[in-house]
């Protein structure tokens, strides 16, 4: 069975970095594309970023471009994604997901960007 499990998520203030975890099990993680995606409270999901199966291919939306970084461990079946400079309006709830639409994500990790 798919799993994927976000974690990393928590509160900070704004400017703050943050680096967010997914662990995968029961897929082909080294022959999957993954991105992360968010839900900010009121909104719909939104993707952020993908990387492809070896990691050297990755794209962003331009609401983080700039500001994230997109990594993968495919020895230990890992997914991480690295938020700098947060903002209040980076607050949302962060999955990662085999697909840009978000199909069979996690439960997801809570950001909040509050001071």
């Amino acid at each position: 069975e798919a799993q994927l499990e976000e974690s990393g998520g928590g509160l900070v203030q704004p400017g703050a970095s943050l680096t967010l975890s997914c662990e995968a099990s029961g897929i082909n993680f080294k022959g999957a594309w993954m991105s992360w995606l968010r839900r900010a409270p009121g909104k719909t999901l939104e993707w952020i970023s993908e990387i492809n199966r070896d990691g050297r291919t990755t794209y962003y939306a331009d609401s983080v471009k700039g500001r994230a970084t997109i990594s993968r461990d495919n020895d230990n079946s890992m997914l991480y994604l690295q938020l700098r400079d947060l903002k209040p309006e980076d607050t949302a709830v962060y999955y990662c997901a085999q697909n840009r639409r978000g199909d069979s994500r996690g439960q997801g990790t809570q950001v909040t960007v509050s001071s």
